[in-house]
């Protein structure tokens, strides 16, 4: 199915180039989470963010970040989109909300990046 919008169509190519460029394949697999359909995308809770990762960790979710629960880890998320209430229980909590594409530009080799969802 054929991408229309155009933010997402850039971050995939992006996703792609940067994986054969970089040869690492975190950014190949989280380009391909992103070409199936949004029903299809993960959703992950803040509440399983807490529960699986270590506080100074890098979390990628490729798809949305809701706000169930709560969370007590200073981590750094990046998703293709938050919820308000996600995004305020990360901050408040010590943590970071980027965009996948701000991920990428800052750890082009993603390294110790983990994916979840």
């Amino acid at each position: 199915m054929e991408k229309t919008n155009p933010e997402m169509k850039e971050l995939i190519i992006l996703l792609r180039k940067i994986s054969k460029k970089e040869n690492v394949n975190i950014w190949r697999d989280v380009a391909e989470r992103l070409e199936k359909p949004r029903k299809n995308w993960s959703e992950v809770n803040v509440s399983r963010i807490n529960r699986y990762a270590e506080n100074g960790d890098v979390i990628i979710v490729p798809g949305k970040v809701l706000g169930s629960g709560l969370i007590q880890k200073k981590v750094t998320v990046s998703a293709f989109s938050f919820s308000r209430s996600a995004k305020e229980k990360i901050e408040s909590a010590g943590g970071k909300t980027i965009t996948i594409k701000e991920l990428v530009n800052l750890n082009p080799k993603g390294f110790r990046v983990k994916i979840m969802g």
